[in-house]
């Protein structure tokens, strides 16, 4: 319980947008990346963290991303920038996105990192120094909340972990990102040192794990408990479809299962009530298309074995009554509804389209425009959105074109 007397909350905070697209050999376009954030905004995640301030080709992308924010799009969804923990990084990130107000400050912690990545530039001493002063200068530039991650924190020795994090607490910081960097905990290892951590820091937990050891849902779960059983909220940090640097990180989906149907979970813990299971199915798919990465048959909630039966005994005990072989409903995911695929002639929109294609995709989606002048400025988007993705535009990214052209324009656009 919170000091008013609120039951402690467990939070998403997606990092596909940034995590995720670090996955080696594959990546987002900048409409691809929107379109995680609509997608979770509507399925009630509470923060994304959508890019890298200081990295130039994302400045278009995530000022257009705080625009359709300002706007309604992706709201109540917080949108927040990862940057290392110094004040070169803080002040850029302010110079090239001025109205972001969510921010992590990442900087290693571990005796391993120190001694062996920073080897020799930082010490202990002046890591906890060059993280508290990144802090105070992102709050007074604007941040409004400040996440400080504690890189390889599940190698890093719990006294100085604590040492770090209370640091950060006293220059403002408003959460501590536990980072199992290698994956490297077990859900018995990360129970205790998250516990022992919030137990002394008193801030919320942010719970950051990979899947190197295939324990990643299992680690971010018990983290979060942990976190709760302490007294504080807690963020674990989730990637669509567990995307993300090497193993992957923790399966959005899986995580919110693992909540909410968990033997000890179930019930005891609160999630956040804004999450919509139901929008599950449809930002899976679209991320394994954007991705080009299929989802495995067996993927807890949406893979396509999830729900299927075929042994005599499940397939009559599943018949007989679903919560004999069912733990929970694929309704409950927004599945069961039929997907009718065009086995016909086909209209489609892409690089090299004319007008009266166009006029025609757009037609069937029931989207009509003011005059043929406003039409051809979107062909002219939509041309560019195809280059852009490299792949066919799905509907929904049609239709953010035609209903957003001033933003998409910024988003398409790069300078070199």
């Amino acid at each position: 319980m919170t000091k008013n007397g609120r039951q402690n909350k467990i939070y998403l905070l997606d990092v596909t947008n940034r995590d995720g697209v670090q996955t080696s050999r594959i990546c987002l376009s900048k409409l691809q990346k929107t379109m995680i954030n609509i997608l979770l905004n509507k399925m009630g995640v509470a923060q994304s963290e959508f890019g890298f301030p200081v990295t130039r080709h994302e400045v278009n992308y995530l000022n257009a991303n705080l625009e359709l924010a300002a706007m309604g799009v992706i709201s109540p969804l917080r949108l927040s920038g990862w940057l290392r923990a110094t004040k070169e990084d803080v002040t850029t990130t302010f110079r090239n996105v001025p109205g972001i107000k969510s921010l992590n400050l990442s900087i290693s912690t571990s005796d391993q990192m120190i001694m062996n990545k920073f080897k020799g530039k930082l010490d202990h001493v002046s890591v906890i120094r060059e993280m508290t002063e990144a802090t105070r200068l992102a709050r007074e530039l604007g941040a409004e909340t400040i996440g400080v991650n504690a890189e390889d924190a599940s190698r890093t020795r719990i006294e100085y972990l604590i040492e770090f994090s209370l640091a950060a607490k006293a220059a403002g910081a408003d959460r501590i990102r536990y980072c199992d960097t290698l994956g490297c905990d077990t859900p018995f290892s990360i129970y205790e040192r998250i516990h022992k951590l919030a137990e002394a820091v008193q801030l919320p937990m942010e719970i950051h794990c990979h899947n190197d050891l295939g324990m990643v849902v299992a680690n971010s779960v018990a983290g979060a408990k942990a976190a709760v059983d302490a007294g504080v909220d807690t963020y674990i940090n989730t990637c669509v479809n567990g995307m993300g640097e090497r193993a992957g990180n923790a399966d959005l989906v899986s995580c919110i299962l693992a909540i909410r149907y968990g033997a000890d979970m179930a019930g005891a813990y609160a999630l956040d009530e804004k999450i919509d299971l139901k929008k599950a199915w449809k930002i899976c798919k679209y991320a394994s298309y954007a991705f080009g990465v299929s989802i495995p048959i067996n993927q807890p909630g949406i893979g396509a074995n999830a729900f299927a039966h075929e042994s005599g005994i499940h397939a009559d005990g599943a018949l007989k009554d679903r919560r004999n072989y069912e733990l929970y409903d694929f309704e409950e995911l927004g599945r069961g509804e039929p997907e009718i695929i065009d086995t016909g002639r086909q209209i489609t929109a892409g690089e090299y389209s004319g007008i009266k294609g166009f006029r025609n995709v757009y037609d069937k989606m029931e989207i009509v425009f003011h005059d043929d002048a406003e039409a051809a400025r979107v062909l002219e988007l939509v041309r560019y959105a195809n280059v852009h993705n490299q792949k066919p535009l799905v509907e929904d990214e049609l239709r953010f074109v035609a209903e957003y052209p001033e933003v998409a324009r910024k988003i398409f656009t790069m300078t070199p």
